[in-house]
């Protein structure tokens, strides 16, 4: 029976993480999201134009490795990934991880500061800002 009380204890405990982090990833902020953007991505990044990293307009819902006139490492392009919120989490956590061999060595390790940065993104998601 204690085992059995211990086994329930620890399932609720990681069942709340996981929901906490779920919920996290999306009630991002988009206006502290734009600032950690800024910061944090723009000196390879921008919502309209290639630089280091490709131009992140339209990046969610976006297969990666296919926005116009960026050339992506092998990795990039054979990964078959659509750039949805949850992968986005994932990557910007560990691009190496995720995609061995891309090009991003970037990390944003608080789940705080990803759901903010992907709130922003999501913005323009369609092309247009919202």
């Amino acid at each position: 029976m204690k085992r059995l009380t211990i086994f329930v204890m620890v399932a609720s405990i990681a069942g709340a993480f996981a929901v906490g982090a779920a919920a996290q990833r999306s009630g991002g902020d988009k206006v502290r999201g734009a600032q950690i953007y800024k910061a944090s991505c723009g000196s390879c990044h921008s919502i309209d134009a290639n630089r280091v990293g490709p131009a992140h307009r339209g990046v969610v819902g976006r297969r990666a490795g296919t926005a116009k006139g960026y050339s992506y490492s092998s990795a990039m392009r054979r990964s078959r990934i659509v750039w949805t919120p949850d992968t986005l989490d994932r990557f910007l956590r560990d691009p190496q991880k995720m995609i061995p061999g891309t090009k991003m060595g970037f990390r944003i390790g608080d789940p705080a500061r990803r759901a903010d940065v992907i709130a922003y993104l999501e913005q323009y998601r369609t092309g247009k800002d919202r």
